[in-house]
């Protein structure tokens, strides 16, 4: 006769002594229930030093979510072993298909672990039947673990960004590892203790904090301060994309002051935020009408482009600094306040810019990483919490060894 208990004992790879005894399947509810025994007089690890030889002391019941057998939710059971240790007392012994403390197998959540990566948490939910709540504890404790186990002791340039975890300007900031381009702290807010927290992570994981040499970041603020406070000694490289964006953002706010008195700059923002060669050839005919046109605008536009020159065309920082120079007498003395505003910016962050030039830091791995944490973000419709946020920037950019826990918990024959 076809026995089907022995049939899912290898299904679940299970080894001496356990075994499947009984099974039971309820069609009603949708679900398997599959009942693991062990043979009598089998002996089991201490599940605190691993000493092997404990005999059984009693049993407790548990239960674990296992993979769907087929379309039907399976749970395995088990009458599992307590065993009395010398040292330890008296301990439950750790399953080999399951975690200590989960309440699913090891399986299932490998499965979880996998779909988080390009589904969002709550169609999971909905696929596996599951309580979201349930399947973020699963993650987070494998994220953890592995965040845990990292190894940064390499790390020497890093590049700061922030990005935003919600609507109404709420914002953390991602700390990277340039060098391996991967996320290696993520604290909420985008101020100077965001700094002062990456110090405190360095410090945890035993890398000592003067091991940074180099880092890239924008120009704010608050960050300026964290890294004189925290980083006095790294070479700070504030990133050309920012620099470049800083100046777009003064040249729109000249347009649009300007467009109120002259209707001829309505809805041309497109063409004076693009390079020419990434116009279509009707939007640069456009663009070269408007810039022989006697405007404010397409003076700071030129004073853009002049500004976009000194990164393509300097070699070196020296070079750099000339045509800074030039630039910087140039702005400061166009009459348009804006951008004179952004120049002051530039000489109160010289050297910064220049770094640019020695480190040849920018920020695209941060790009990069701040386009897939967006793309998730908008993908699940936000997060319900700031925590929730930082564990999926962890697992989807932090380059974590995701390993599933094997347990020792039988003694070798």
């Amino acid at each position: 006769m076809f026995n089907h208990e022995e049939l899912f004992t290898v299904a679940l790879q299970l080894k001496d002594p356990f075994f499947v005894k009984s099974k039971d399947f309820n069609l009603e509810a949708g679900e398997l229930h599959l009942y693991i025994d062990f043979k009598i007089g089998a002996k089991f690890n201490c599940p605190v030093c691993h000493e092997d030889g404990k005999p059984v002391h009693d049993t407790e019941d548990k239960v674990w979510r296992h993979l769907n057998f087929f379309q039907y939710k399976a749970f395995i059971h088990c009458r599992t072993p307590r065993v009395k240790c010398s040292e330890h007392g008296v301990r439950l012994i750790e399953v080999p298909w399951a975690a200590p403390g989960s309440g699913f197998t090891l399986l299932f959540e490998a499965l979880v672990m996998e779909l988080a990566k390009t589904m969002p948490v709550s169609k999971m939910a909905q696929i596996l039947q599951e309580n979201d709540t349930r399947i973020w504890r699963i993650i987070k404790r494998y994220v953890d673990k592995a965040r845990e186990q990292a190894d940064y002791s390499d790390i020497r340039a890093v590049g700061i960004d922030e990005t935003s975890c919600r609507k109404g300007h709420k914002y953390v900031t991602l700390f990277a590892d340039l060098d391996n381009n991967r996320v290696v702290h993520v604290v909420p807010g985008k101020d100077s203790s965001t700094i002062h927290s990456f110090s405190g992570m360095l410090k945890r994981v035993g890398v000592p904090a003067t091991q940074i040499q180099e880092v890239c970041t924008d120009m704010s603020i608050p960050f300026r301060k964290g890294l004189q406070d925290s980083f006095p000694w790294a070479n700070v490289t504030y990133d050309k994309f920012h620099v470049i964006k800083a100046v777009n953002d003064a040249l729109d706010k000249v347009r649009r002051i300007e467009q109120h008195e002259n209707s001829v700059l309505k809805h041309s923002r497109y063409l004076w935020l693009h390079n020419p060669k990434n116009l279509k050839p009707s939007q640069q005919e456009a663009l070269a009408d408007l810039t022989k046109m006697n405007l404010k605008t397409a003076r700071a536009y030129r004073i853009k482009l002049a500004l976009q020159d000194v990164y393509s065309l300097a070699t070196d920082r020296q070079t750099g600094e000339l045509m800074l120079k030039k630039w910087y007498s140039w702005a400061i003395r166009s009459r348009i306040d804006e951008i004179k505003d952004f120049a002051f910016m530039v000489k109160n962050n010289w050297d910064g810019i220049l770094n640019h030039f020695n480190s040849g830091l920018t920020s695209g791995i941060m790009e990069s990483i701040n386009s897939l944490v967006q793309s998730a973000r908008n993908r699940a419709r936000g997060y319900r919490s700031v925590r929730n946020f930082i564990t999926m920037i962890y697992l989807l950019a932090g380059k974590l060894e995701l390993k599933p826990r094997v347990n020792p918990t039988i003694s070798p024959t």
